[in-house]
């Protein structure tokens, strides 16, 4: 979800999410240079590796502002990052981040066990015009 700037001049689009502020305070009152989010590269909480999302993941669970920052996030649906120890990608919660191409072999085999796949039904057979042709002459016989 991005914001355009002209949503920001309509008074109260935001009034029901949870800003930034409200969750980790603001630089003035100096509470906000003991998260691990602001002393921590900020980079490793936007990556697309697996080892840097489990880093960040790891950063948030001893911070004091965890539930609040989550419950935050998901109020503002953020499109992407690591935030209150959840990853988060076009404003959901999702559990890692899908690679790029096609899944491997063990992927889609762990997906058909847990949700397997229906059979469709199968359709009574329709006799070919030859088939019906050499019924006739054999019940003719």
């Amino acid at each position: 979800m991005s914001v355009l700037f002209s949503e920001l001049l309509v008074p109260g689009w935001a009034d029901e999410k949870i800003g930034l502020d409200a969750v980790t305070g603001t630089y003035s009152d100096g509470s906000s240079f003991n998260l691990p989010c602001h002393t921590a590269d900020p980079e490793i909480f936007f990556s697309e590796e697996e080892l840097a999302i489990t880093e960040a993941k790891s950063l948030c669970g001893g911070c004091p502002v965890r539930a609040q920052c989550l419950e935050g996030a998901i109020s503002r649906k953020e499109p992407a990052g690591v935030w209150g120890g959840e990853l988060f990608e076009d404003g959901r919660v999702i559990s890692r981040k899908r690679k790029a191409g096609r899944p491997s072999a063990i992927e889609v085999a762990a997906r058909e066990v847990s949700a397997p796949i229906q059979k469709i039904p199968s359709l009574p057979e329709v006799a070919s015009p030859a088939s019906s042709e050499s019924a006739r002459r054999e019940s003719a016989a």
